[in-house]
């Protein structure tokens, strides 16, 4: 297993495997608009893709984007999103390996604390959350779509 940022060059694996992060997820826009997208993404220090390999394929991925702060003495927080393993590689630690990458980044960045949600609500992945140091009661997530906000 090799954990480690993944390179500009492998946009197609990421996407690739995205296929087993939502079984209904909206298509793709055309591929030079996804490849402007990824560009805008590398480019930036505070958007890090990590991801775990074994036999050189990528099979499991997070992102973590730190964001500036000016409370808790202008130290930064991070969200990380996206945690995905390829389902036949589940279960053998590897999305702990990818959080513990993402942490370690955040950390060396001077994060005061990580944040992370999940649209699942299954017991076994909150307790896959804590496992890799998360707490689920430290606070309460809430989130917001567009479509949802336009009756207010």
């Amino acid at each position: 297993m090799e954990v480690r940022r993944i390179d500009p060059s492998e946009l197609n694996s990421l996407l690739d495997l995205y296929q087993h992060l939502h079984k209904d997820d909206d298509p793709l826009p055309g591929a030079s608009t996804v490849e402007a997208i990824w560009r805008e993404l590398q480019s930036n220090p505070r958007y890090r893709y990590f991801g775990v390999y074994v036999a050189d394929k990528l099979i499991c991925s997070c992102t973590i984007t730190v964001v500036p702060n000016l409370t808790r003495g202008c130290k930064p927080y991070g969200l990380i999103e996206n945690v995905v393993t390829h389902t036949a590689h589940r279960n053998r630690g590897y999305g702990k390996a990818v959080l513990a990458e993402a942490l370690s980044f955040a950390w060396s960045q001077g994060c005061y604390k990580v944040m992370l949600m999940t649209g699942r609500k299954d017991e076994a992945t909150f307790q896959f959350y804590e496992s890799a140091g998360f707490n689920r009661h430290d606070k309460q997530a809430f989130t917001a779509k567009e479509s949802k906000c336009q009756s207010i």
